[in-house]
């Protein structure tokens, strides 16, 4: 594989030196690199030990450099990455490798279009196939293999793709094979149009027999009642249309799974003992519906959606967990929340059973005032709930000197399933805050925001401040804190006596950018918590330490 990939590397350099000798078209060459670099503080009293970085290693980091060059039709790519010590594939372990971590060359001839390597593509929007990248959560779900797409007419493609999914250095096992159709209808007339934007999309996967040997040496430990006969190949399809008319847009899709053999870690199973536990494999058929309505006219914008998934896990292995093998994506249903209050708990997409909904009011009163106004709901299939979420916000504008917003936030948030942690209650959360916005000159301002949560739950109360300075257009300087108001049994607490503590959460940083390099150096104490890319989340433990990022463009 790494004399294949050298050779690969070797050929794009080629091309780019030999262009102009032979006259052809100047090319393109674009990239750009990204690293980030940790220093491991030990804090025993927030829990941030007992990791190899803590514990020996006191570093760690990841580096990616991306090259891309364009030139007569052809787009191709190579980018490499680096792992040293590096606490995003678990954040509870180390993980040190580097090599070529994609390559790609794509083709346009005349309508059709063909890539070979690693390729990000998604079918609609994404429930039956998504091969994406997430990098704080350490996911690069590309697809290793070729995909072609030919166009029929100005407003009709086709395209169909094969491989295997990526993982790291390596690939997961299974094929994974697809295609979708994709058009675009314009009806009505100039004076009321209505456009439709239909497409359908299927998915196989066939498994290898390693990954089925595996299935059913699992499933002969079942007692005979509970036993499944796994299947080789799983089918997907789905329908999605986007309608639009004036200041309307609907999107609708609905999608379907064959009956497959998946893993329910909440499920009881019965042992040969007579003992019940939790965690089976079963063989179900899956659904997912999806539907999102908007409305934007003038000062008002409005919009609503649905989702009702069953039984929908797939994975390129069936015997993978968490966020691991994950071929589809399935859109979250809560608000994207960006204070760190309001993001504390943010709940991860769930595909075995989940019904939810989601409204979103926006009002422009004057240009000075504005107002949002949301609401989400998630329940299980059987009625147990989720998470739940009232929003309210509004914001001041004046002229171009100042602008404060401030709102109130309340949560709902089943721990239990989102955390794995049993037989905790409802975390119930009241989060007011504030954010002010003040511009001395158009390259000096200055911002504050304030944050309190109160809760009974989890670690207790919190209040957070922050304030950042704008020096534009080179430096963004910030100190925030997060101080455990009312901390509670689950907060840290004192060795000696056993109280629980009131411990304060710093962070200073600075952030410097000239022209299209960014460098950020910030100390940080943070307390354990979710982080989350797309409804897609996990559980980091606390960080105690110095943080270092750069990204460059060239």
């Amino acid at each position: 594989m790494l004399n294949f990939l050298q050779k690969v590397v070797c050929v794009l350099l080629l091309i780019a030196h030999l262009s102009p000798v032979y006259g052809q078209e100047s090319g393109i060459l674009s990239g750009n690199f990204e690293t980030n670099f940790n220093v491991f503080l030990r804090d025993s009293l927030i829990n941030a030990n007992n990791t190899p970085q803590y514990d020996t290693e006191l570093t760690g980091g990841e580096a990616w450099l991306n090259l891309n060059y364009s030139v007569k039709g052809f787009n191709m790519g190579v980018r490499f990455d680096m792992f040293n010590n590096s606490n995003l594939l678990n954040p509870t372990g180390s993980y040190t490798d580097q090599g070529i971590g994609r390559w790609f060359i794509n083709k346009q001839i005349n309508k059709l279009n063909v890539e070979v390597g690693y390729i990000y593509d998604q079918i609609g929007s994404g429930i039956i196939y998504r091969a994406w990248e997430s990098r704080p959560l350490l996911i690069d779900n590309a697809l290793y293999g070729a995909k072609a797409t030919y166009e029929i007419s100005e407003n009709w493609k086709i395209k169909g793709f094969s491989g295997k999914q990526k993982f790291l250095f390596g690939e997961n096992p299974g094929i994974i094979k697809g295609g979708s159709i994709e058009g675009y209808l314009s009806l009505g007339s100039e004076d009321s149009p209505i456009s439709l934007s239909p497409g359908f999309g299927f998915v196989n996967r066939t498994l290898d027999d390693e990954t089925m040997n595996l299935i059913i040496d699992n499933v002969k430990t079942y007692i005979p009642s509970e036993r499944i006969v796994p299947v080789f190949n799983t089918y997907l399809a789905s329908f999605y249309n986007s309608l639009s008319y004036k200041n309307f847009t609907w999107y609708i899709e609905a999608a379907y799974k064959s009956s497959e053999a998946y893993f329910d870690p909440v499920a009881l199973r019965t042992e040969p003992s007579g003992v019940v536990t939790f965690g089976k494999f079963r063989n179900e058929p899956g659904t997912t519906i999806y539907s999102s309505v908007s409305f934007a006219k003038g000062k008002l914008g409005v919009t609503v959606e649905a989702k009702r998934t069953e039984n929908f896990d797939f994975r390129s292995d069936p015997n993978l967990s968490l966020n691991r093998g994950l071929v589809n994506y399935i859109p979250p249903m809560n608000r994207f929340n960006t204070y760190r209050m309001t993001a504390r708990y943010a709940p991860a997409t769930q595909v075995l059973s989940e019904l939810a909904y989601q409204a979103d009011v926006r009002y422009r009163f004057t240009k000075k005032i504005s107002a949002l106004a949301n609401y989400s709901n998630i329940t299980t299939l059987d009625g147990d709930l989720l998470y739940r979420e009232m929003l309210g916000e509004f914001t001041y504008k004046y002229k171009r000197k100042w602008q404060f917003t401030g709102g109130l936030q309340h949560q709902k948030y089943n721990q239990e399933v989102y955390e794995v942690k049993p037989e905790v209650p409802l975390v119930s959360t009241v989060t007011p805050y504030i954010d002010f916005l003040y511009k001395f000159s158009r390259k000096k301002s200055i911002r504050f925001e304030s944050q309190y949560m109160n809760t009974e739950q989890d670690f207790g109360s919190w209040i957070f401040a922050l304030a950042e300075v704008g020096l534009a257009p080179h430096w963004i300087l910030e100190a925030s804190v997060m101080y455990n108001s009312a901390p509670s049994k689950n907060s840290p607490q004192d060795p000696v006596t056993g109280e629980s503590l009131n411990i304060v959460y710093p962070t200073v940083g600075a952030v410097y950018v000239n022209k299209a390099n960014r460098y950020q150096l910030r100390y940080v104490k943070q307390v354990e918590g979710i982080v989350c890319s797309g409804g897609i989340c996990r559980l980091e433990p606390a960080f105690s330490g110095v943080k270092f990022s750069m990204s460059s463009n060239f």
